[in-house]
């Protein structure tokens, strides 16, 4: 057996921020990731001589302070994302694809009932503790029902409701029939700015190199302290803690930092930790997602006078500008099987007949198609968490704390978007094990 003060389980943003401290307080530190690189959700190829094309995670915004103060760490660089590109966005809609600034209603008074609707919304939201959502005196009524449901029950006209899909498939964190109004609640408590989702401040902003070089400037700092292709099978807590890879290989630590989604856990044996901890842990359910990157030698969406954003009701239930000429997207949980349902040599055909719909027959002149699979990446096992109605509660307080010497990290650990919550999260973990707490 090898041994280690601590041993990092994922060399995703969580993972490796959270290691990154613990090597500058002193820790001796072991990185365990299963794949032969580092990153996670966050993974970046250079196309036409060294342009970035992200194929992971790419924006954050003015609410992602732990990585911002990180990204500056690191000397990286920021600048203006997709939402300061000029131009119409697009709504791919089954009756027919338009333009305008936002959601195609047929009236006026459509729109006034979206934004009564809306400020119903903000007013029930500032109810809600983000940092403990659990303690609202209606925690769990509000947990028991959904979004859409709620959205009924104050009335809300079809249209409303229609757009507000739309907009949480394009997202592609689940539908609102499916996500816990509690939910719901407490990540617009986050924002606390009167909106159903205001892309200003949570995608506003994109690392100028890549947020790839996140992970890996983090990476070149750690060193032979991360080991590639090193799958963890099993885990035990106790006062000395051990972790078994899938070489049968186990490992020796005083502490273990879990930084890998929380979708992964149900495929590890874990003993030792307390069982209300890990129940809580494994009640997270993940929306099982996809993003598909189109890349061409310009950005063809500007000559119908569209910005790149869309939202739609079909297979690509968004786009969005990552950089000239790129053009990235997300599928759904709701329309996860028709991807699944492709061959490998169809895939990209239905890619550009949908591009060819929301842009016009340029949109089929790609020079490449990413398509990353997280829903069935054995080692990511979907996108974001995905809120049931009711799992709130499920889920519980213990969500996202520590027990010594078992510590919880990561990006499901919600916080104010998902890149945000691996790196603050990270970050707080390993000062909790450098502290003891």
């Amino acid at each position: 057996m090898a041994g280690s003060d601590v041993l990092v389980l994922g060399a995703g943003l969580a993972g490796l921020s959270a290691a990154r401290d613990l090597a500058a307080g002193g820790a001796d530190v072991t990185v365990l990731e299963a794949r032969a690189r580092v990153g996670g959700r966050v993974e970046q190829v250079d196309v036409d001589g060294g342009r970035p094309v992200q194929l992971g995670g790419e924006v954050v915004g003015s609410l992602h302070t732990a990585y911002l103060q990180l990204v500056d760490e690191l000397g990286l660089t920021l600048q203006p994302s997709y939402t300061a590109v000029p131009g119409a966005t697009t709504f791919d809609l089954y009756e027919g694809v338009t333009r305008g600034d936002a959601f195609p209603f047929a009236s006026a008074e459509e729109r006034a009932d979206y934004e009564r609707v809306e400020r119903e919304w903000a007013k029930l939201a500032a109810s809600v503790d983000p940092a403990d959502p659990w303690s609202h005196p209606d925690a769990s009524r509000l947990d028991a029902v959904s979004f859409g449901q709620w959205l009924r029950s104050v009335d809300a006209l079809p249209s409303t409701i229609r757009a507000l899909e739309v907009e949480a498939l394009a997202l592609a964190a689940g539908s609102i029939e499916r996500i816990s109004l509690l939910a719901d609640l407490r990540k617009q408590a986050v924002a606390g700015d009167g909106s159903f989702y205001s892309y200003e401040l949570w995608e506003s902003l994109q690392v100028t190199e890549g947020s790839a070089e996140v992970a890996n400037r983090m990476a070149a700092e750690l060193g032979d302290r991360i080991r590639l292709e090193a799958e963890v099978t099993r885990i035990s807590v106790g006062p000395r803690c051990s972790v078994t890879l899938a070489s049968g290989e186990q490992l020796e630590a005083e502490a273990v930092v879990w930084a890998l989604p929380v979708t992964v856990a149900n495929a590890i044996e874990i003993e030792g930790a307390h069982p209300e901890r890990l129940q809580s842990l494994r009640h997270q359910r993940h929306a099982l997602a996809a993003k598909v990157v189109a890349v061409y030698p310009r950005s063809i969406w500007a000559d119908s006078g569209a910005n790149g954003l869309l939202e739609g009701e079909y297979l690509l239930a968004s786009t969005w500008p990552q950089r000239d000429g790129v053009l990235s997207a997300l599928v759904p949980p709701e329309r996860i099987g028709l991807q699944l349902a492709l061959s490998e040599a169809d895939r990209d055909d239905v890619v550009r007949d949908e591009l060819e719909r929301m842009y016009g027959p340029v949109a089929r002149e790609t020079t490449a198609i990413y398509h990353r699979i997280w829903a069935t990446d054995p080692y990511t096992r979907g996108y974001v968490t995905q809120w049931w109605p009711g799992d709130v509660m499920r889920v519980g307080p213990l969500h996202g704390t520590h027990a010594p010497p078992f510590y919880v990290c990561g990006s499901d650990q919600w916080v104010a978007g998902y890149m945000e919550g691996a790196v603050r999260t990270g970050r707080s973990a390993a000062s909790s094990a450098l502290g003891g707490g």
